[in-house]
């Protein structure tokens, strides 16, 4: 803990009001943990449409005391707590231990890796930095918000952002599909779902992808297939967007002359981890000068 976290340390009754109830010190585990704002509200209501469980790469204590935190009264996850002790793989998380069929489950999770057999079942959520250590580890040099004394904003943040996208994947599953209960999927409503978040969008992309890789490869280029985007080698009047670092470069210069969208490449991460297309200049880019 640094000099500017040392607030944290406060009697409870002397933390911001936005921490009260939130933060938590976990002496046993030499630790110190924030619930994310909007978290009561998003277990409240995404329990009364899924059975949920909470499920960590961490030990068996560890995720007994992290659903304590998050659900002190057993209303939402009851016992359902499985931990890497619970797993039937070691260093990778499975569906084994969680009933019902795997056209039936999604999976809410920051660590994309973590699923690699059921990566159709997963909503990648934005990770929640909010200690200075966390940003830290993950490489962020920005101020992280312990500092800024700060948090995500409730209504607009990753946990609302997710119920939203839950409400509408639940209606789409149980109220809008035909044919059989048992015979829907999940996985197919996800991927249905995503590719309406950039439909009609053409990208180009401009020096992200090295020559040597196909570019159809490229993580970027997925991405934006997956978000319904069509992706293009080249430029023409079709395109909508021009993704890039520097706004230097060729295709750069073409996407302004053109009145074309130049967007940074976050502008593509946010609309994954948002599931919605985003304000285009919220995400410039810049020109980057040559060093001589």
């Amino acid at each position: 803990m640094t000099a500017e976290e040392e607030y944290l340390m406060s009697p409870p009754d002397s933390l911001p009001d936005e921490l009260k109830g939130s933060l938590f010190r976990l002496d046993f585990m030499r630790m110190m943990t924030k619930l994310r704002p909007f978290i009561r509200t998003f277990l409240k209501e995404a329990s009364e449409m899924f059975e949920m469980y909470v499920y960590t790469m961490g030990d068996r204590a560890y995720a007994l005391k992290m659903a304590k935190l998050l659900d002190p009264k057993k209303e939402y996850f009851g016992d359902t707590v499985i931990s890497r002790d619970d797993g039937t793989q070691k260093h990778e998380m499975g569906l084994d231990n969680v009933v019902g069929q795997e056209s039936a489950v999604l999976i809410l999770d920051d660590t994309e890796n973590a699923w690699k057999k059921h990566k159709d079942n997963l909503i990648l959520m934005e990770r929640y930095h909010f200690f200075i250590s966390s940003c830290a580890q993950f490489g962020f040099t920005c101020e992280s918000l312990s500092e800024l004394k700060s948090d995500e904003s409730e209504p607009e943040g990753a946990l609302a952002n997710v119920l939203d996208l839950l409400k509408r994947i639940h209606k789409i599953f149980f109220y809008e599909l035909g044919g059989n209960l048992i015979d829907r999927d999940l996985r197919q409503v996800l991927k249905t779902v995503r590719k309406e978040v950039l439909k009609g969008c053409k990208v180009v992309f401009s020096r992200l992808i090295p020559s040597k890789v196909p570019a159809d490869n490229h993580h970027l280029w997925k991405m934006a297939e997956q978000l319904g985007a069509i992706c293009s080698i080249e430029v023409d009047s079709s395109v909508t967007h021009v993704v890039a670092l520097d706004a230097g470069t060729e295709k750069s210069h073409w996407a302004l002359n053109q009145k074309k969208s130049l967007v940074h490449p976050l502008w593509l991460e946010a609309a994954n981890y948002m599931w919605r297309k985003q304000p285009e200049d919220k995400f410039p880019v810049t020109e980057t000068k040559s060093k001589t």
